[in-house]
C-alpha cells in the first residue's frame, strides 16, 4: 500500500508520469552544418558554448594495370615478347570535408570532477577502458567519439546532448 502511494506521488511530480532517461539521443539533430566552412559557430547566450569539428575529406586512390599489348608466344607456348602493361592511377572524392558546429559544455564546466564523471559514464557503457583520471586525454576523446558516432556526431568533443544522454548534465523537464 505504501509503495502504491509513493508511486502515485512520484507520477504526480512530472507531466505524463516518471520521466524516461534520454539514453538514445539523436545528437545529429543539434548539429549545424554551415555552407561556408569558414563560418564561425553561432553566438550563444551567456553560458551557452559551441564547438567546431572538422571531418577531413576522404579521397580514394585506385591503381589498375592495363594490358597495352598481349604477350606474343610461338607455337610451343614460349614467350617471344612479354605483354606490355601500363599502370593507371586515378583519384576520386568519396566524402567532402565537413565542418559542423554543436553545443558543448563550457570550458569552465570541464573540471577534473566533470571529466572523471564523464569517464565513469563512458566506462559504465563499455567505451572507456582506462583508469578514471579526470584528465581529457586521447583515450577519453576516443571513447567520446565512439559513444557519439552511432548517435549522429562523429567528434571527440563531448556535445551538450551527448553529456545529457549520458546523464551527467541536467536535462530540463520540457526537454523530456
Amino acid at each position: 500500500m505504501t509503495a502504491m502511494i509513493a508511486a502515485a506521488l512520484l507520477s504526480a511530480c512530472t507531466p505524463g508520469g516518471v520521466p524516461v532517461a534520454p539514453g538514445n539521443a539523436d545528437l545529429g539533430a543539434e548539429i549545424i552544418r554551415p555552407r561556408d566552412p569558414d563560418t564561425p559557430p553561432p553566438k550563444g547566450k551567456p553560458g551557452e558554448c559551441w564547438a567546431t569539428d572538422v571531418t577531413p575529406a576522404i579521397i580514394e586512390t585506385v591503381s589498375e594495370q592495363v594490358i597495352l599489348a598481349p604477350a606474343v608466344t610461338d607455337a610451343t607456348g614460349r614467350v617471344i615478347s612479354p605483354a606490355q602493361i601500363s599502370t593507371e592511377t586515378r583519384q576520386r572524392m568519396v566524402q567532402d570535408r565537413t565542418v559542423v558546429h554543436f553545443r558543448t559544455p563550457c570550458a569552465e564546466a570541464m573540471t577534473v570532477d566533470f571529466i572523471a564523471t564523464l569517464q565513469r559514464a563512458l566506462k559504465a557503457r563499455g567505451y572507456f577502458l582506462q583508469p578514471v583520471t579526470g584528465m581529457m586525454d586521447a583515450a577519453t576523446r576516443d571513447a567520446i567519439r565512439r559513444f557519439q558516432e552511432p548517435l549522429g556526431l562523429d567528434s571527440p568533443v563531448i556535445s551538450l546532448a551527448g553529456a545529457r544522454s549520458l546523464g551527467i548534465i541536467a536535462t530540463a523537464l520540457e526537454d523530456l
